[in-house]
């Protein structure tokens, strides 16, 4: 049982098609257990739950997230292998929302105005911003009265300017339509910053970072002074760099060509989100130890690929100490970040040209924990640091509803 100081925070993270959960012990930053439930919508779905009790695991069909939500609060509660003794245990619900638009720079407690700004940024994200907003429905449904939290993937990135985040297209395409760069996984890359100022012992103040979160999706955020000043992903998650099934960047006149040659609008959009990447140029996988694999072996698709995407990265290193002037970090996080050795040494073998020196046997041994893996002597360090966007949320929500108290 919390004490009176503690308090048991819920995050959700509500897909399309999933729901995802886990619950904390703040602000001891503990994490009591989590779940998930895929295929929602689908012939068959499931939930899996895990916590120091056990694991839970729920094959049915779950029509909607109303359903889901329902089946997870019986999960929570399971009297054998539950998280919770009551329900009425959780004080505080965080979710996990794509996309903000302009009006939020950072986390904030969920109300009708709130909720109506989610509203009018579908447009920006329609497949994500809808299931989030049910999501928070739902969570309102099953915890009346239990105070919510947004946490937007894009507030993070609020503090760039107009020239890391403007278009050369028309300026009436901005006025009129928003287009312009969000850049997407902030919470992870605020993270996974945080984290790097404490591994240094430095300030935010005095600080400047370079943070890769290199997964299936893959962006890189240029951090000065604790604030975004440019990242890689876009007006969508496609721009920049390239990733398991996303193009990245390339000639957007391709896109005219291939047009003109009969591909529709439908085949050109899932081609550059679905098709491409590490999966469509390798032809084998968007799964970087599938190609890795294959590489050993001589296979010339596999190493292209896997050097296109190194080489990707380094551009963006590149162009961010340009602007940085100084880098006191690199960070390696996500998937690929963390687990992904060989790749980090693709990446940092010719950042040895710009002083950044990798201590190549730290970074083998390295395995998936938490550390740097630069050389004593290189000017700017390299940090390998497993990010966690669920603590982040949990984070914030209990500084924003209770930390004053």
């Amino acid at each position: 049982m919390a004490s009176d100081d503690q308090k048991k925070v819920l995050v959700l993270n509500s897909g399309s098609s999933s729901l995802k959960y886990e619950v904390f012990l703040m602000p001891n930053r503990e994490s009591l257990g989590k779940g998930l439930v895929e295929r929602i919508g689908e012939a068959k779905g499931y939930l899996t739950q895990t916590s120091p009790k056990g694991s839970i695991r729920i094959d049915e069909h779950f029509p909607d997230h109303k359903h889901a939500m329902l089946r997870v609060g019986q999960a929570l509660v399971d009297q054998l292998k539950g998280i919770l003794g009551s329900i009425d245990e959780i004080e505080a619900i965080g979710h996990r929302v794509v996309h903000g638009g302009e009006r939020f720079a950072s986390s904030v407690r969920i109300d009708e105005a709130v909720v109506k700004a989610l509203e009018d940024n579908i447009e920006l994200a329609p497949l994500h911003n809808p299931a989030n907003l049910t999501g928070i429905a739902e969570a309102e449904q099953l915890w009346p009265g239990v105070p919510q939290v947004a946490v937007f993937d894009t507030a993070f990135h609020q503090t760039m300017s107009p020239t890391a985040y403007l278009y050369g297209l028309p300026r009436e395409l901005y006025d009129k339509y928003r287009i312009r760069r969000y850049g997407f996984h902030g919470t992870s890359h605020r993270f996974v910053a945080n984290r790097a100022l404490e591994l240094l012992g430095r300030r935010a103040e005095n600080t400047n970072l370079i943070t890769c979160h290199l997964g299936n999706g893959a962006s890189i955020t240029a951090i000065e002074c604790g604030r975004s000043i440019d990242t890689s992903m876009g007006f969508t998650p496609l721009e920049g760099l390239m990733m398991g099934t996303r193009s990245g960047d390339f000639d957007p006149a391709i896109l005219g060509f291939l047009a003109e040659r009969g591909y529709s609008s439908q085949d050109l959009t899932t081609m550059i989100n679905k098709k491409s990447g590490l999966l469509g140029l390798s032809g084998i996988s968007n799964d970087l130890r599938d190609l890795e694999a294959a590489a050993e072996k001589g296979n010339r698709n596999a190493i292209e690929a896997l050097d296109v995407y190194a080489h990707r990265v380094r551009q963006y290193i590149g162009a961010y100490m340009a602007e940085l002037v100084k880098v006191d970090a690199i960070v390696f996080t996500g998937g690929v970040g963390q687990h992904g050795v060989k790749m980090r040494e693709r990446i940092c073998h010719r950042l040895e040209n710009i002083g950044i020196m990798m201590d190549y046997e730290a970074n083998r041994d390295d395995g998936s924990g938490e550390g740097a893996v630069s050389q004593p002597y290189s000017p700017t360090a390299i940090l390998v640091i497993p990010t966690n966007e669920e603590l982040q949320i949990a984070m914030d929500a209990y500084g924003i509803l209770f930390a004053g108290a």
